[in-house]
């Protein structure tokens, strides 16, 4: 019988907790890939309890109109928009309206990596507490992210509220399908444009390709909800 020399024993070894460092690795991957998917599915049952805020750059003029706006104020709308800062719509609306009770149903959504830590009080039910946490946790890199940290603080309905208010933007060459369909006003059909387009290495490559789909104003509005890394 022959005896392996202690180098070969040693490379097996070696070979076999490679081997099984690699399936560990594979496993957590999967498992996390899961659980943030089974995540996902629970916040969109959430999600769908909560009352609808409409996205004012992306509502019809129907579902305006049905607010009781007045029509000064909802033309104003309707040819100004897309707006780019929430503090846009908010100089459009009157001293004397209800702004709180307004914003429950119509919003511009904020970007969680750039707005300042004050306007995101104009968030219904986001006082100097809650604005402090979400700008504390910056950069988020995707919305799970905001929904892990600001999940310390309220319930997911809460936390589901909240998220029709805000986005965090996505880097358009390795953004995941999930984050892209994260953003307003996303679905099945820009996110698959979005990533058909791979790899781009500037955004007027976006605004080509993009822009065959919708006009320029809607462009501008989508425009706003990515980037791309720098080169390094």
């Amino acid at each position: 019988m022959k005896i392996l020399s202690p180098v070969i024993i040693a490379l097996l070894a070696f070979g076999f907790m490679l081997s099984s460092c690699q399936n560990t690795s594979e496993n957590e991957q999967q498992a996390e890939a899961q659980s943030n998917e089974e995540a996902t599915l629970i916040q969109e049952e959430v999600a769908s309890e909560v009352s609808t805020v409409l996205n004012v750059n992306i509502a019809t003029e129907e579902e305006l109109a049905a607010l009781e706006l007045g029509k000064m104020l909802t033309k104003s709308i309707l040819e100004q928009r897309p707006f780019l800062e929430m503090n846009d719509l908010d100089a459009l609306i009157d001293i004397e309206m209800d702004k709180e009770s307004l914003y429950k149903k119509i919003f511009v959504p904020q970007n969680l990596n750039t707005t300042a830590e004050a306007d995101f009080k104009l968030i219904p039910g986001v006082g100097d507490r809650m604005a402090h946490e979400f700008e504390e946790y910056r950069p988020y890199l995707n919305i799970q992210q905001f929904r892990k940290e600001i999940g310390k603080y309220v319930d997911e309905t809460e936390v589901a509220r909240y998220e029709q208010y805000v986005f965090v933007p996505i880097e358009l060459n390795t953004a995941t399908e999930a984050d892209m369909k994260a953003l307003p006003g996303v679905g099945d059909r820009m996110a698959h444009e979005f990533e058909e387009y791979r790899p781009y290495t500037n955004m007027d490559q976006f605004r080509k390709e993009i822009g065959k789909y919708v006009d320029d104003k809607e462009l501008s509005r989508l425009e706003r909800l990515v980037y791309l890394k720098a080169a390094e």
